[in-house]
């Protein structure tokens, strides 16, 4: 990972829709924790706006606006605020960001492969 950069976010959501797209999955996880930088607000509200429309955009592709997309952060990439977060949910994105795997993986409804006990009926 790296730097925080809109336009690099932006182009790595729209790899991820072409993924998503590809696979016809429905369930996204984002291990963003590798990221490092403190986007602007602005950055934050433009992010959110363009991951919805985007979504909207890959409609004709297979990708479901019930595609849940759940990112893992660390602060102060991960808003304490979630104000990207909301910009995106109030446009129709199902989204949740996070700071650890367990959680976001439990939002999911997936359990992780290298987990413990994955698997094992538990």
């Amino acid at each position: 990972m790296g730097r925080f950069s809109l336009v690099e976010a932006k182009r790595t959501f729209i790899e991820m829709l072409e993924a998503v797209a590809r696979n016809k999955v429905e369930k996204v996880l984002f291990d963003g924790r590798g990221l490092v930088g403190n986007p602007k607000v602005v950055e934050r509200f433009y992010y959110g706006e363009f991951a919805a429309q985007s979504i909207a955009q890959f409609a004709d592709r297979g990708v479901s606006r019930a595609t849940q997309f759940a990112y893992v952060l660390e602060v102060p990439m991960r808003d304490p605020g979630r104000f990207g977060e909301t910009v995106a949910v109030n446009r129709g994105m199902i989204v949740k960001t996070f700071d650890n795997l367990d959680e976001a993986f439990g939002w999911l409804g997936i359990e992780q492969a290298n987990h413990p006990d994955a698997g094992d009926g538990k």
